[in-house]
């Protein structure tokens, strides 16, 4: 540091040496805890010395020690958000049209249990780049933490609606909805049928737009199963685990196919 004390870049090296040093399993011995003071002050330092700096990725390093410094601070770390928060403001107001800034910080509150916060933050990442897929999914993974099925799925509705021709955007709402059925066992009748036909319209989209999509050809299979045993009608219950079967033919197939191996007619493997 001595040749050119005034370039941060270095500064972010050296931070990141001394975080990568850091053992979690070691955590409380005085030697690896010092790593990540060390790293504090070398992600400040960059930090102060890449601000006025014209380095072509100056301000790039800069973000990266911001994003750096607010994962040091974090809960698997120094768990200090007095410190972690007014870093992350200091990185949103450095950059308030990037969402992934607010979904940050947005973390920090829901690891606080802060939730109302958090879903502030998670939703105004939305308000910044309503055009994102991502951001839906993001505000979906915090309504699954916060076990809030139905909000959770009404924002990977709304990130499916936003690329509609991703076929992996419609099967990840299938993937959930079999998830909370298999899992939950304290859902009721009227619910289960009700997420359950949601699950099956979804996949239905995936396969439109991927007829040879297996993943969705398999959750189809496993989602007809789940209905049937919430049917009291032998009738409709048969009919059911019968277009079960089809898919899970259709999906083995399909399978087969992307492996290069040939599936004969009626052949079930």
């Amino acid at each position: 540091m001595t040749r050119n004390p005034d370039f941060g870049l270095p500064y972010f090296y050296l931070g990141n040496s001394y975080d990568l040093q850091y053992k979690q399993n070691r955590k409380g011995e005085a030697d690896n805890d010092a790593n990540l003071t060390k790293a504090v002050e070398s992600y400040r330092t960059a930090i102060a010395k890449l601000k006025d700096s014209t380095e072509p990725r100056a301000a790039e390093f800069r973000k990266l020690s911001y994003e750096y410094l607010i994962a040091v601070y974090g809960s698997d770390k120094l768990n200090d958000f007095s410190q972690a928060e007014p870093v992350a403001k200091e990185l949103i107001a450095l950059e308030p049209n990037e969402p992934s800034n607010y979904q940050a910080l947005g973390k920090l509150y829901e690891d606080q249990g802060q939730y109302e916060e958090a879903e502030a933050m998670f939703r105004k990442a939305i308000e910044i780049k309503p055009n994102d897929p991502g951001t839906y999914q993001l505000l979906a993974g915090f309504y699954n933490r916060q076990g809030k099925f139905e909000e959770t799925m009404e924002a990977f509705r709304q990130r499916a609606n936003m690329e509609p021709n991703n076929p992996e955007a419609w099967h990840s709402m299938g993937g959930y909805v079999y998830e909370k059925i298999f899992k939950d066992k304290t859902v009721s009748r009227d619910n289960a049928l009700k997420y359950l036909a949601m699950g099956i319209e979804a996949e239905d989209k995936a396969i439109a737009l991927n007829a040879d999509y297996v993943e969705a050809l398999t959750f189809k299979n496993l989602l007809l199963r789940l209905q049937a045993n919430y049917e009291r009608n032998r009738a409709t219950q048969e009919q059911l685990l019968a277009e079960a079967d089809k898919y899970l033919s259709r999906a083995k197939a399909a399978q087969a196919k992307q492996a290069g191996a040939p599936v004969q007619a009626g052949q079930k493997k």
